[in-house]
């Protein structure tokens, strides 16, 4: 991981938090304020701030390249969309860690759940051949997350 990029991060999660889980930033600000190219916010947002991180990002053209992140809370609709869109048929080992690390941070699961989802879903676990890996990973994780949303009725 890089530190310029952990400090971004950490520089968003903060305003977030001041700014009660919603905030807007200048693309071209925050690069000149961390001296990086604007592309190295992209990089940030795209990979530490989407959808499976519970977070939602809209960029507004014009103006410098503004960014609204919003910090969304896992509900039953939010998980139906991680079932039917965001995992799909497949996902790999990295992807579901991510999803099952948004969930976390979107308080919908335990540390102790997080952690034996992710058991679940890892490599180790699924000594199955590397073609139907990531379809078997999908479908195990779909289940856990209907199984979540069972138990939130």
């Amino acid at each position: 991981m890089s530190i310029l990029s952990d400090s971004i991060e950490q520089f968003i999660k903060t305003m977030m938090k001041e700014y009660e889980g919603e905030v807007e930033i200048q693309r071209n600000e925050l690069a000149n304020y961390f001296n990086c190219a604007p592309s190295q916010i992209n990089y940030v947002l795209a990979t530490r701030f989407n959808l499976d991180q519970g977070y939602i990002i809209e960029s507004k053209r014009g103006g410098g390249g503004c960014i609204r992140v919003l910090k969304v809370e896992a509900n039953d609709d939010y998980l139906l969309n991680l079932i039917t869109v965001r995992i799909a048929e497949e996902i790999s080992k990295r992807d579901a860690e991510a999803l099952i690390d948004g969930l976390f941070n979107a308080k919908t699961i335990s540390a102790e759940k997080a952690e034996i989802m992710k058991a679940a879903t890892s490599d180790k676990a699924l000594s199955i051949p590397a073609l139907v890996k990531d379809k078997v990973r999908a479908s195990i994780l779909k289940q856990m997350i209907i199984a979540i949303m069972k138990q939130g009725e």
